[in-house]
């Protein structure tokens, strides 16, 4: 199925139309997976579903001419996307309700809940700092990848992975703790 999912990634890039109407259904799961990952922790009375998030991640993806790489750079934006929709109606809602922060538990053992806005800004001004670190974040936390995937999606080494990743986590950790 992956050789298939590139496949049609090239097709769409290429302009086939069809092509990410053939790739919906076989994406679908690892999206809907990836969506869900980032409801993990979110209030029971949140007003956005997981399959919300996905449906608009996907129409704002199919508008992209994005030149995927591969199987894996497609998730980390689709993930990005999601992540984007996630903040935008956090966004929204904290500003027409004046509310408390949507909370988002963030995936470390630590279990303490995370304002989706808050990690945004420390994601933006990590990205001030090295951008890498931020992709890397992105696609181990919202994506879901394993560091061999991030490793190939970003043509980087492993070591370097689990590197950015340890730095990105201290400088979030920090970042988000001055928040509280």
């Amino acid at each position: 199925m992956a050789n298939e999912v590139t496949e049609l990634l090239a097709k769409w890039r290429a302009g086939e139309s069809g092509a990410a109407e053939a790739m919906f259904p076989l994406v679908f799961d690892e999206l809907r997976r990836i969506a869900r990952r980032q409801f993990k922790g979110e209030r029971a009375d949140h007003t956005l579903q997981p399959t919300a998030v996905l449906n608009e991640a996907w129409l704002k993806l199919i508008d992209q001419r994005a030149e995927w790489k591969n199987r894996s750079h497609f998730f980390a934006v689709a993930a990005q996307t999601m992540r984007r929709v996630l903040v935008d109606h956090a966004r929204k809602k904290r500003a027409a309700r004046r509310e408390a922060p949507v909370l988002l538990e963030e995936p470390s053992t630590s279990g303490d809940p995370v304002d989706v806005i808050a990690l945004d800004e420390a994601l933006e001004a990590l990205g001030r700092l090295d951008a890498r670190q931020v992709r890397v974040v992105e696609l181990k936390y919202f994506a879901g990848l394993e560091n061999e995937e991030i490793a190939e999606a970003l043509d980087v080494s492993l070591p370097t992975v689990k590197r950015d990743w340890q730095t990105a986590r201290a400088f979030l950790f920090r970042a988000l703790r001055e928040v509280k």
